[in-house]
């Protein structure tokens, strides 16, 4: 399955910003953080490369601003350009708001409902467990990051990997992870439930694409 493999940490350098790309280790180890040779700048004011200059002097047209607010939605939810592309003439078939459609795409991807109920420490992780058999959809093994969940959709543990250390670890993640009010959790049981479609509000409450401007990326695609 394709996917993007350049390191992570370049990643959100280049953006200049949090892509949370590492899920919990972003919270406690962030190359952004660190403090440049020179001691004056950070990590995120300079990109990635040999000659990359500070951000501060290079002047970026509407269309830069475009094309990195494009990126950065495509970094964090793990989609190559052509599928990227498709999530977006579904979003604009769908009746609505078109960046709304889109973000409630990309935020109902399995893998993505998997990282958002705890069973994964980021959304990488939750790619391999799921191409890896590890999950049931309605009972049903699912090894598609990308199906699309439904309201009523109950994703859980398969009954071969209960014993898998990855499953040990996420029920203890589980505990502590708070849930976004579009899903529901039973810890007992290791089943999770989508209890709703997210609106743009509930998305935007997540702390990785909550500065995301989805209007600019609807503008590139429109030129």
């Amino acid at each position: 399955m394709a996917d993007n493999h350049d390191p992570r940490c370049r990643q959100c350098r280049r953006e200049g910003v949090k892509l949370y790309l590492k899920g919990d280790k972003c919270f406690t180890h962030c190359t952004l953080d660190k403090m440049s040779r020179d001691g004056k700048t950070r990590w995120r004011d300079k990109p990635p490369g040999q000659h990359g200059a500070p951000a501060f002097q290079k002047k970026t047209t509407e269309y830069g601003h475009q094309l990195r607010e494009k990126q950065k939605l495509r970094r964090i939810y793990r989609v190559l350009e052509n599928v990227f592309r498709n999530y977006l003439t579904e979003a604009l078939r769908r009746p609505g708001v078109t960046g709304e459609n889109l973000l409630q795409l990309l935020e109902t991807r399995m893998d993505n409902v998997i990282y958002r109920l705890g069973f994964a420490s980021s959304r990488a992780q939750a790619r391999q467990m799921v191409t890896h058999r590890h999950f049931t959809v309605n009972g049903r093994r699912m090894n598609i990051p990308s199906y699309i969940m439904q309201p009523g959709d109950v994703i859980g543990v398969h009954e071969t990997m209960s014993r898998n250390d990855g499953i040990k670890l996420a029920r203890e993640r589980v505990l502590k992870r708070s849930l976004p009010s579009w899903l529901d959790m039973n810890p007992q049981a290791l089943e999770g439930r989508v209890v709703a479609v997210p609106s743009l509000d509930e998305i935007k409450a997540s702390v990785d694409v909550r500065d995301i401007r989805e209007q600019l990326i609807i503008e590139f695609y429109s030129r």
